[in-house]
């Protein structure tokens, strides 16, 4: 599959403060991609990069194997949908998604024509002569994202398009864009701080901290295979512990030994240890090295929480059977269970975050 949009190098700074720091990303034709990161991370930045509404200080912006640096929104192939919808209040929703083929003068049938297939891509056929004040906040969503594909871009952006709606709407809003998505097979490029968001919709994650991009991948690599602390910290819930690598496939936590499936680190190496709250079994203290006590045990729906405070570090634990608040249990995992990475300095894995920029 092609690449349709390349970002080579890009730099930008505001006020002096470096805000993406040569930032290199392929994006390939027809993918869902996600830009994943806390707030102040610089994925904001980057889709503005992409659709034309900030310049780079450095670097180059490919698209379609052309060089756009300097390319005004208008004139790339490129529509972007934002959180706030920015929908028209005194045009219906009919017009509201026609604006951008009447301006570019469409011919009234072509118009006609476009307009019904997004309202059946969209779901919203018979809201045609609604105002938009009368729909509700997923329905104005809608609105706005059939106006953005109406002009048959190649690339979709979208700017956390679902952070004004509620739990229950988002979940299915997420399914919704994915099959927009996969339906017209275009590029879709999203823009969030919600793991589970960019888990779900994405063919490729990159994740950002920042200005700096710390892994791509699928959302099973980035899930299951974090490259380094931060990711693991942001992506779900971790068990972030330091230990020292013995050798190859060997590793120190706590002052216990234990075998793992990782190797090239070097001898007596300190390492950042990660191990998934899902991955400990609970059992009895005589059956496993590390032992503690419950501090706390919280009811989650599908599974119970609980805090096990073990050698000075509170381990998370997710399990379907609770342990007793106060008892002494151990904790079981094996060596596919632990996952082991270099340690980053305390400036890279948590940025700074800036007040105006993401």
């Amino acid at each position: 599959m092609n690449s349709i949009i390349t970002l080579k190098d890009i730099v930008v700074e505001f006020d002096g403060e470096r805000i993406l720091d040569k930032i290199n990303l392929d994006i390939k034709d027809k993918e869902f991609v996600t830009l994943l990161g806390p707030s102040g991370c610089g994925k904001t930045t980057t889709l503005r990069i992409i659709g034309g509404f900030i310049n780079p200080d450095s670097g180059t912006v490919y698209f379609d194997g052309k060089e756009i640096n300097g390319l005004p929104p208008h004139k790339r192939n490129v529509n972007t949908v934002f959180q706030r919808y920015a929908l028209f209040p005194h045009l219906n929703v009919y017009e509201n998604i026609a604006f951008g083929l009447r301006v570019k003068k469409v011919p009234e049938k072509e118009i006609n024509k476009r307009v019904a297939e997004m309202l059946k891509l969209v779901n919203l056929v018979g809201f045609e002569k609604r105002t938009v004040q009368r729909l509700s906040g997923g329905q104005q969503q809608r609105v706005a994202i059939a106006r953005a594909l109406v002009n048959h871009p190649k690339v979709l952006l979208l700017d956390e398009p679902l952070g004004a709606l509620d739990l229950k709407l988002r979940k299915e809003m997420q399914i919704e864009l994915k099959r927009i998505q996969q339906q017209l097979e275009i590029t879709f490029i999203y823009v969030t701080h919600d793991q589970e968001e960019a888990l779900t919709m994405s063919d490729t994650v990159v994740v950002m901290n920042g200005g700096v991009i710390q892994q791509i991948g699928s959302p099973v690599d980035i899930y299951n295979e974090p490259e380094n602390a931060f990711v693991a910290d942001f992506i779900g819930e971790s068990n972030i512990l330091n230990g020292l690598m013995l050798k190859d496939k060997l590793v120190e936590i706590s002052g216990r030994t234990f075998e793992c499936v990782d190797g090239g680190f070097g001898d007596n190496t300190p390492v950042d240890v990660v191990i998934r709250p899902e991955d400990i079994t609970i059992v009895a203290p005589d059956e496993s090295q590390l032992c503690g006590v419950v501090e706390s045990v919280i009811f989650k729906g599908v599974h119970y929480e609980m805090l096990i405070d073990a050698y000075d570090y509170r381990w998370i634990v997710h399990s379907t059977k609770a342990a007793e608040k106060g008892a002494s249990v151990g904790l079981k995992f094996g060596p596919d269970d632990i996952h082991i990475m270099h340690k980053l300095k305390e400036t890279e894995q948590f940025g700074e975050e800036t007040p105006d920029e993401e």
